[in-house]
């Protein structure tokens, strides 16, 4: 992170905070910083996102990232509610203490497709190389598994340390390729049923996310950056 553009919000996502990790695992790091107000005043306008400093390391400004999480963005959306925070300004606390507003049925259809797309990119795989991608198969029904939680409970699901075993399993190849197929088309219809029966809204709660913008880009309007 450039020093002109202090983190907000930095977690650390992937593995560890899935509690998935074992000794050599990295620390995938995900962040979000504000740009000053009057930068977006001149032609070339602040970055939208930013790699490193540290291997691993990506964030987003504030207002890239709560588009990306209005969206149903399932990366984005586990910056907030990964168990590992590093670092948090008030700025990040205000970001997370609202991050229920972000939340709706779309979900359904972000988690849904992005499993669909990594089910589908196993299988062509293994058609085209006669390969699997046991850590792509991993992470799909993860996603599936995360995509029912949400729409069930109104959080989104970070460590899936209670399926551990099975889902490194998948991920070692000891599942046989049937099996892992089967469960995704189990968690598939145990998507679509919390899909129907979720509490949440149809859309996100845009105004409450325009407010605290707003109330973002007020409060450095005097950064001298």
């Amino acid at each position: 992170m450039s020093p002109d553009l202090p983190t907000a919000l930095g977690v650390v996502v992937g593995s560890r905070a899935y509690g998935l990790h074992g000794p050599g695992s990295d620390h995938d790091r995900r962040g979000v910083f504000v740009a000053p107000t009057r930068a977006f005043w001149r032609l070339d306008k602040p970055p939208t996102h930013l790699d490193g400093p540290l291997d691993e390391q990506f964030s987003w400004e504030i207002e890239r990232f709560c588009v990306l999480a209005l969206q149903a963005n399932p990366t984005v959306l586990e910056v907030l509610w990964s168990p590992l925070v590093e670092t948090i300004t008030s700025d990040g606390a205000r970001l997370r203490e609202a991050r229920g507003a972000f939340l709706s049925r779309r979900v359904a259809d972000t988690y849904g497709n992005y499993a669909r797309d990594q089910l589908n990119r196993v299988t062509a795989r293994r058609e085209r190389t006669g390969e699997t991608n046991h850590k792509q198969a991993m992470h799909m029904i993860r996603l599936l598994h995360a995509g029912a939680h949400v729409l069930r409970t109104g959080e989104v699901l970070v460590d899936v340390s209670h399926l551990r075993d099975r889902l490194l399993a998948v991920k070692r190849g000891e599942v046989p390729w049937p099996d892992v197929t089967a469960w995704a088309g189990d968690l598939l219809t145990d998507l679509a049923d919390a899909a129907a029966a979720t509490s949440l809204p149809d859309q996100p709660d845009r105004a409450r996310i325009d407010a605290l913008l707003h109330e973002v880009r007020e409060r450095h309007l005097e950064d001298p950056r």
